[in-house]
């Protein structure tokens, strides 16, 4: 039943590239999107002051990612096995400007000598707002996730993703390393904490300035305080996790979700 459902999303993914520019980028990345079903197989994860993805069998170049993101990094450089790239996102207010003192975070790709990617590092601040354990299992739900041809967006089902006993930050403790929202937004049962970074990105190109700005939102459990869920889009690439699709249920009990 594997291989037959491996069929039909490689056969999916062949009509799907046969209609876009670029195919040989979007190949690279339906197979890494393919390793994602044996993820400890193909991918490895460490965590302690930062939190990196590794690829043990590389698909992706260095320029399927800038093909897919539209976004050159923040800087490159040549290292022993290969080079590493860089991707500074930098707070700014209302009118654009940057914050002072700086509130910044950044995420990391290395790649190897045949310039494939091997690491995928995202500092620390960012775990602020995607807490590691949950960070994990975003990435493991992505194998089998559904494929959204019209957007080019993986979605994994709520019932097959891995359920974690893990807590979640309090909104006092993600303000104290974010500092304070440009607006919020009061609902029914959250709020909803609107923060704005700025890529420092180099040679983006024309049409897609946009892509420098990321808008990142959190939204804060009113009863318990708690960071329930955060989209934004980081480099072109869009990531929302709903943080109680992955809570056992005794935990959704306790927090009153």
């Amino acid at each position: 039943m594997n291989k037959i459902n491996r069929f039909f999303r490689l056969f999916l993914a062949f009509a799907l590239l046969s209609t876009m520019t670029g195919c040989l980028h979007w190949l690279h990345a339906y197979q890494t999107y393919l390793q994602m079903d044996e993820f400890d197989r193909y991918f490895a994860v460490t965590s302690k002051d930062d939190f990196t993805v590794h690829f043990k069998q590389p698909k992706l170049l260095s320029e399927d990612f800038v093909s897919l993101a539209k976004l050159r990094a923040s800087s490159e450089e040549h290292t022993g096995d290969g080079k590493r790239w860089r991707y500074w996102f930098r707070k700014i207010d209302k009118d654009s400007k940057l914050i002072a003192p700086e509130i910044s975070f950044y995420l990391d790709l290395a790649f190897n000598k045949e310039d494939k990617i091997t690491d995928w590092t995202f500092s620390n601040l960012f775990l602020q707002i995607a807490p590691p354990e949950f960070l994990e299992a975003s990435f493991r739900s992505l194998g089998g996730a559904e494929i959204n041809e019209e957007k080019k967006q993986l979605r994994a089902k709520a019932d097959q993703m891995e359920k974690i006993a893990a807590l979640l930050p309090k909104k006092a403790t993600v303000i104290k390393q974010l500092g304070e929202p440009l607006e919020i937004t009061d609902e029914e049962k959250q709020e909803v904490y609107l923060y704005h970074f700025r890529l420092d990105a180099k040679n983006i190109e024309e049409g897609y300035e946009d892509r420098a700005l990321s808008e990142v939102r959190l939204m804060f459990d009113k009863t318990t305080s708690e960071l329930v869920k955060m989209s934004g889009r980081f480099a072109g690439l869009k990531i929302s996790i709903n943080y109680r699709n992955f809570q056992e249920e005794d935990d959704k009990k306790v927090a009153g979700l």
